[in-house]
């Protein structure tokens, strides 16, 4: 599904790269002790090894190193036994060490594969060139002081994921879908809670143009990006960009640049930077990483089901189509409540309830499904009474609309409100001759020719049924009468 941008002198492909910068879900920092909370006070979750202080030094948290290869089994990927910190060496005013530890050479996780969903329904398969792990920098708060900037170290240290695919993206759409899955597995495993509003997963979008079959050409990093919208924008902006340029006989320069959300374009922000800038050497401090075998086997045993394999049985245990079970595993909680909800029920129904009248009108009252007034098991007993032939679909509308409002049983509104189906043969006869002699007319066009004419008496006696009556009934009965 490659985004092709139509230039002055033919078709460019769009090439992008990403790599996304995901923090571990965990109590406590890569190398102390120190809080994870976020929204807490300025410089209130700083240990002294996060403030660098003389004589400080760093000791490995192993839940950040279970957390990581659960991610990189779930990415499919190749976990490596022995890895190494090293120190990536730069000056910035939230970097108390004037280094950051990350690994470069041998990183814990190697290659993995992610599989993507496109909106025609395809799927295509996106390379994981490596993950490692490395510690965040602090932030610079550049809008408090007219002319000073602050350092808020309380993110100094926290434990990052760095997940670097290779170039197989072709255009916005893929960069999205696979931002989107990869978010997706990642709180599957519940590693990182995905959250882009408040930085714990940021993505550095890598892109560059070319003529279709031609060689990779200079790349752009756009840093920091913060939503999967921006990410669109962003690439749609940074491609048209490369490909103005050098069609008016410009180069692309090798950069890093910024997303300017409110102007809607990306900005220079300094020359790309290449690994031996940063004078990467081994961390003095750290120990080489080895984990055993035994420790990843039962690692594996404790992964839940992810996405993929969750889509792939909705499709084929319950016969669902690729957009719904694709809807359905968004979320595992939203997955949970559709296999409780369709338990002993019918699968297709279920689905067709869960994504259009639940989400939809969850999505209305600005609730999230945990906050959902209508629980699976209620959702399942509607379903169960539309199969059953006690309610219709459309009284069903009425009777949700009711659970939505105030929490009660299906069942239950059902008697309170009189609202069963009516399917006494002899109930429905009698309403069917009533709009048949009120009607000569309109009986006398119908049988004249105008078919059409049919669905207004199937609408006249169901609403003088209230909408009890059974739809299929009404059309056999109606069928036989006008066609006599």
């Amino acid at each position: 599904m490659s985004a092709i941008i139509k230039g002055e002198t033919g078709d460019w492909e769009i090439v992008i790269g990403m790599e996304v910068h995901a923090q571990i879900t965990a109590q406590s920092k890569l190398f102390s002790g120190a809080a994870t909370d976020f929204g807490s006070a300025p410089n209130s979750q700083v240990s002294l090894v996060d403030a660098a202080m003389p004589g400080m030094l760093p000791v490995l948290n192993e839940y950040c190193v279970e957390q990581a290869v659960r991610t990189g089994l779930g990415l499919n990927a190749q976990v490596n036994l022995h890895s190494v910190f090293e120190r990536k060496n730069y000056f910035y005013p939230d970097l108390p060490q004037g280094y950051q530890i990350s690994q470069f050479l041998h990183p814990i996780i190697g290659k993995g594969i992610i599989e993507i969903d496109l909106p025609n329904g395809e799927t295509k398969e996106i390379g994981i060139t490596r993950l490692h792990m490395e510690q965040d920098a602090g932030k610079s708060i550049h809008d408090q002081h007219p002319t000073k900037s602050f350092v808020d170290l309380n993110r100094s240290g926290c434990a990052l994921m760095e997940i670097v695919s290779e170039p197989d993206l072709r255009g916005p759409e893929e960069a999205c879908a696979y931002l989107t899955k990869l978010r997706m597995i990642l709180r599957y495993l519940e590693t990182c809670d995905g959250n882009l509003e408040e930085g714990s997963m940021r993505a550095d979008v890598n892109v560059s143009v070319r003529k279709p079959g031609d060689e990779l050409g200079t790349r752009c990093e756009i840093k920091n990006v913060n939503s999967i919208k921006a990410v669109q924008m962003a690439i749609e902006y940074e491609s048209v960009r490369q490909v103005e340029l050098i069609e008016n006989g410009g180069k692309v320069k090798q950069e890093t640049r910024l997303w300017d959300n409110a102007k809607g374009e990306t900005r220079s922000m300094r020359s790309k930077e290449e690994a031996h800038d940063y004078r990467y050497f081994p961390d003095p401090d750290l120990l080489p990483l080895i984990i055993e075998q035994s420790f990843v086997d039962q690692l594996k045993q404790t992964l839940p089901e992810l996405p993929d394999q969750k889509k792939h049985r909705f499709m084929e245990s319950y016969g669902l189509g690729i957009y719904d079970a694709t809807v359905l595993i968004m979320e595992r909680s939203r997955a949970d409540y559709y296999e409780e909800a369709a338990q002993n029920r019918d699968p297709k129904i279920t689905a067709n309830w869960v994504i259009n009248e639940l989400l939809g009108g969850l999505n209305k009252d600005g609730k999230t499904l945990d906050e959902s007034p209508v629980s699976a098991k209620q959702l399942g007993e509607l379903v169960g009474l539309i199969s059953d032939k006690t309610i219709s679909g459309k009284i069903a509308k009425d009777v949700f609309a009711e659970m939505m409002a105030s929490g009660k049983n299906p069942a239950a509104i059902v008697d309170e409100k009189g609202l069963k189906q009516v399917t006494d043969t002899g109930a429905i006869e009698k309403i069917v001759d009533e709009v048949i002699a009120e009607n000569p007319d309109n009986v006398a066009a119908y049988k004249g020719g105008k078919d059409k004419l049919f669905g207004f008496f199937v609408g006249q006696v169901l609403k003088k049924s209230g909408g009890k009556a059974n739809p299929d009934m009404v059309n056999e009965l109606l069928k036989q009468k006008l066609d006599q």
